[in-house]
């Protein structure tokens, strides 16, 4: 009994410690019951306003340190080093001195991110250009770094703006900076949007609970029933061998890819809101129905939304946005989107990305300034598929391991399209397209029906609430792969 009772308390010690390979992430088995036990606490304390923080910042840390080790020290680092830097921005007694300060905080931020990021990637370029060998340096990329960074940015730029005034105490930035939901893949949250609510009293309505549990079980449903599956069983096989499968199987692999990507990214989104509303905490939207978009500038109001208004707001407006004539304008939505394909990583098919994104974006903006598109149905049906089809084009070097891949792939539905599979590959992907269309279909359901489906769940008892969240599990349990499948966005 005692041998029993020891193996099981080394296995329950072994959850607790830092593994590369299974970070803590919100669909396994392990953060459900540590969540439980989270809010249980939580709620105990929910009306004792300094322990109700330390404890979310320390479950936080905790939470961080899961995901990349002992780098957690580099949260702490970053929330002591802004916030002092946000008091001398504020407290500056001039002009150049507060510019000066802020300067030094983007220095600070943008190299930190520049070194985990971009290090390697520019030393291979400096390989290749001077003919030596690249032996990459061993660096690791720590877990959301280009979510927390720039989250701790829009604070110390709205203080130099003057849109925000610097918090008392630091145990209230920390709480903003490290708060778990958000903390290694967003939405990027704003200073001035979240640090008004870090000393509310905890309320959460029935409205809110009723909220969070829609998304919360929305999110789990396209990350593991959708995402997870479709790429285990499909979209990972044909991007790692494109010249192995038909151009019918890479495109229907592209047409996968769009989904998971989706799927996985605003599945963690939903979930992250979800959490923040449990505890009475309201987070921003960050995407709504993106492949119903009928122009790539809509695409771009509708996904990854908390980026987007980001990059608009302190890079595109930064660089003079549209107040320097239209050349100009459009020279800066360009760069904006390059720079946001380089935010996402080091290489050059995300350069490229960004650089068909920014293009896009300039020809949509000159097409509305000189030609009056008609308003009719027809043209919002064929502006939906040129925009969707756009979109999956770019993924394919978004996914690509590189661009010799990306160029397989997109050879082999040019000219190896093979048509005469059709058949065979239904037959043959039956149980992937099933789930493929079903996420399609999910995705282009009006807004009136989701928000009528939320309203069904809000207006539920609560063991009916409990009961929809425990199905919701255990149908997880019974679908869900091995392997831990950490969310896309965590690289970023």
């Amino acid at each position: 009994m005692n041998s029993c009772l020891s193996i099981d308390l080394n296995k329950l010690f072994e959850q607790f410690i830092y593994h590369p390979k299974e970070p803590l992430i919100f669909s396994t088995g392990f953060f459900l019951w540590l969540f439980m036990l989270f809010i249980s606490g939580f709620y105990l304390l929910r009306h004792k306003r300094d322990p109700k923080k330390l404890y979310v910042i320390l479950f936080s840390l905790f939470f961080y340190y899961k995901s990349s080790g002992i780098y957690f020290i580099l949260l702490i680092a970053s929330t002591v080093i802004d916030y002092s830097l946000a008091n001398f921005i504020y407290n500056a007694n001039s002009q150049w001195k507060k510019k000066a300060w802020l300067i030094f905080s983007l220095v600070l931020n943008l190299g930190l991110l520049g070194y985990f990021k971009y290090t390697n990637f520019l030393y291979e370029i400096f390989c290749n250009l001077s003919n030596h060998p690249f032996d990459p340096f061993s660096i690791f990329l720590p877990v959301g770094v280009s979510f927390f960074t720039f989250q701790s940015l829009s604070y110390t730029i709205e203080i130099y703006r003057g849109d925000l005034k610097p918090v008392d105490r630091i145990i209230d930035y920390a709480f903003f900076v490290s708060f778990f939901p958000q903390l290694v893949a967003g939405p990027i949250v704003r200073a001035k949007d979240f640090l008004p609510q870090v000393n509310q009293p905890t309320l959460v309505t029935k409205e809110m609970f009723g909220q969070a549990v829609f998304l919360i079980v929305a999110g789990l449903f396209k990350k593991v029933i959708i995402s997870d599956y479709i790429s285990t069983n499909f979209v990972d096989r044909i991007f790692d061998n494109p010249t192995l499968y038909t151009g019918l199987e890479n495109l229907f692999g592209v047409y996968g890819y769009a989904m998971q990507i989706y799927c996985d990214f605003s599945g963690y989104s939903d979930m992250a809101i979800g959490i923040a509303l449990l505890f009475g905490y309201k987070l921003t939207l960050n995407f709504d129905s993106p492949y119903q978009s009928s122009s790539i500038t809509e695409f771009w109001r509708r996904w990854h939304i908390s980026l987007s208004t980001w990059l608009r707001d302190y890079l595109y407006i930064s660089l003079g946005g549209n107040r320097k004539g239209r050349a100009r304008t459009y020279f800066n939505q360009f760069m904006t989107m390059l720079l946001g394909g380089l935010w996402h990583g080091a290489a050059f098919r995300f350069i490229l990305w960004g650089a068909l994104h920014g293009a896009a974006l300039g020809i949509d903006k000159f097409i509305k300034e000189f030609f009056k598109i008609p308003d009719n149905r027809f043209f919002k049906i064929a502006g939906v598929l040129l925009t969707f089809h756009f979109v999956c084009f770019c993924w394919i070097f978004f996914r690509a391991d590189d661009m010799h891949a990306a160029g397989s792939m997109i050879s082999q539905i040019a000219f190896h399209f093979t048509p005469s599979v059709f058949f065979d590959f239904i037959t043959g992907y039956r149980n992937i397209l099933l789930v493929l269309l079903m996420g399609y279909t999910l995705h282009f359901i009006p807004k009136n029906i989701e928000l009528k489906a939320q309203n069904i769940i809000t207006q539920m008892p609560l063991a009916a609430k409990v009961a929809v969240m425990v199905g919701m599990v255990v149908i997880l349990i019974q679908v869900k792969s091995s392997s831990i499948q950490p969310f896309i966005y965590f690289q970023f």
